[in-house]
């Protein structure tokens, strides 16, 4: 009885739906510690690595201690054959928020986090943020599933964990948010902003009691920005947007490679482990997700020549270890490839024309947030980042030029971050977390009206005005001998003048090669109209046999009274 109230309050009480938030965000924070503890547990384990020190901060590790990496992708092929059992596509946040209303299952959150963790826990070049984002979004699904919420608040929870998570993993409550707003709910609500905010603060605040150690890089800004220096950072923009789509489209390449290579799919992890042997020797930059190398390039001046050279062996490791399976998030890596372009750029672009243009500190920083929002996307959650690192708000407008640039570029060129790409590979039509999963919902056999007994094709024309009198309806879908579809024909038409009413039915029909398949979604069912025209069309079966009719007025009217409730939805209303 009292849970049942609770639910009720939680459907229509704006303030108990906030105190829900915050409690899933106190939650996503705890378990962002929790991985965030195991994973360097790991690495401690198999490197070494000191007490406060990233994998990717040691000066060397031994080449013994590099056998992990094999290892470790052995480890993860056999904790994914454990869970072969899920014969469907594991689904993370965007997703579930763009395609399934924000429903996930805590099967498929703890496999991410498991392959993510073993990935990065033996050193793999990837990032923990996408084991955050999957548990942080779980938990708020799992929980608004229970509370049996609408779709728009089961949304705004999943992004509100998600948010929360990150925000935990980095210190930053603010980054955290508009990673909620941008990348997962994919709009800034009026019903998402309070939840979503308690959330990255409630997080953030566990995170901090517990004592964890926080990713963002508290970083001091360089020389101050003139005015003018905004078009040098747009152009540092453009740079950063045709690096990340390279190094998406790299990603891709190299998973099309490791396939081809022999041996069994289950093989190529711990192939790609032994391949990033030799990257981890030349640095081990490029290892992990590179918060600690970050660290230390921002920290110190380094030389042009070795920012490139970590630059390539970061951008190498990235592509080789997702390229051969090892599970995890280009987060963070985009973070620090960012930093390092940013800051090389500026050396060059000094060396170019005999004097500093940009300070070398600050390019780094703006081309951290300038890659990232190439390959993750979210503006305004890479300006947070830079915001809370520096509190710097010049250099943060800065950021903002250079990130929309960024941005659209990608969007213009590419149009995929590397979520939606990886979406988009496996045939999905997704390009942001926006709610397009009432469109799959809505297909041709949900809004078709039944159609049980089609009138045969071979009847004449003067049986079938005795069949159909003028007024009787406006129209009647033919099948021929074998019960498939034979075209639309309209009574009207059997009753032109001069017409032979010997001649079989199917001479008047129309649209006979013009039909819908049950399954396709409203919006393909609307080009299917602008094409084929007429006002109804037929819908067929695998067997051409005829299913339905659904008319052109009534899906455009289904169209708009979706919009305009994903439209309330978005207000609050």
């Amino acid at each position: 009885m009292l849970l049942n109230r609770f639910q009720r309050w939680a459907r229509s009480n704006e303030s108990v739906f906030i105190l829900l938030a915050t409690a899933v965000g106190a939650l996503a924070g705890l378990l962002s510690v929790i991985q965030g503890g195991i994973a360097r547990g790991l690495q401690h384990l198999f490197y070494g690595t000191p007490s406060g020190v990233h994998l990717s901060a040691m000066d060397r590790i031994a080449t013994t201690s590099l056998i992990a990496l094999p290892i470790g992708g052995l480890v993860l092929a056999g904790f994914t054959w454990a869970t072969r059992s899920r014969k469907r596509n594991l689904v993370d946040a965007v997703e579930a928020n763009a395609l399934h209303g924000g429903r996930m299952t805590l099967g498929d959150s703890l496999i991410v986090s498991g392959q993510t963790i073993i990935s990065n826990g033996f050193g793999a070049s990837v990032g923990l943020e996408a084991a955050y984002a999957q548990m942080g979004a779980a938990t708020g699904s799992i929980v608004g599933q229970w509370m049996k919420l609408r779709r728009k608040d089961l949304r705004n929870l999943v992004g509100a964990g998600t948010g929360a998570a990150i925000a935990a993993a980095f210190g930053a409550p603010l980054a955290g948010a508009f990673y909620a707003f941008e990348i997962v709910i994919g709009a800034y609500t009026p019903s998402s902003l309070a939840p979503v905010a308690a959330a990255a603060l409630s997080g953030t605040l566990v995170a901090q009691v517990l004592g964890a150690q926080p990713y963002v890089i508290s970083a001091q800004a360089g020389l101050p920005v003139e005015p003018h220096h905004f078009l040098v950072y747009a152009g540092l923009g453009a740079v950063c947007a045709l690096f990340g789509i390279l190094l998406m489209l790299a990603v891709s390449q190299m998973e099309r490679l490791a396939r081809l290579l022999p041996g069994p799919d289950w093989l190529r992890p711990a192939i790609g482990g032994c391949v990033m042997i030799p990257l981890a020797m030349w640095t081990p930059q490029a290892l992990s997700a590179g918060h600690g190398a970050l660290y230390t390039n921002l920290a110190f001046g380094v030389p042009l020549g070795v920012l490139l050279a970590a630059l390539a062996a970061k951008a190498l490791g990235s592509i080789v270890s997702l390229g051969f399976g090892f599970r995890g998030g280009l987060f963070f890596a985009s973070l620090f490839l960012g930093s390092l372009l940013g800051h090389a750029f500026a050396i060059i672009l000094a060396n170019a024309v005999g004097h500093v243009v940009i300070d070398p500190r600050n390019g780094a920083l703006v081309g951290m947030a300038a890659l990232s929002v190439a390959v993750i996307g979210g503006p305004m959650t890479m300006a947070m980042i830079v915001l809370e690192a520096t509190h710097d708000f010049t250099l943060t407008g800065a950021v903002l030029a250079a990130a929309l640039v960024s941005s659209t570029l990608v969007r213009e060129t590419f149009g995929y971050s590397f979520s939606t790409w990886r979406l988009h590979l496996r045939g999905e039509t997704v390009k942001s977390a926006r709610d397009v999963g009432w469109v799959k919902t809505l297909t041709a056999g949900s809004m078709m009206r039944r159609e049980a007994n089609p009138t045969p094709a071979d009847i004449t024309i003067a049986e079938f005005r005795r069949r159909f009198p003028l007024g009787s309806t406006s129209r009647v879908v033919l099948a021929d001998g074998e019960g498939h579809y034979a075209g639309i024909a309209q009574p009207s038409a059997a009753y032109r003048d001069g017409i032979d009413e010997s001649a079989e039915v199917r001479t008047i029909a129309r649209a006979q090669d013009a039909a819908l398949k049950p399954d396709m979604d409203i919006v393909a069912v609307m080009r299917a109209f602008d094409t084929l025209g007429g006002d109804e069309l037929a819908v067929i079966g695998p067997d051409r046999g005829v299913l339905g009719l659904v008319s052109e007025g009534y899906v455009r009217r289904r169209y708009a009274e979706e919009i305009e409730k994903a439209q309330r939805d978005l207000f609050g209303e």
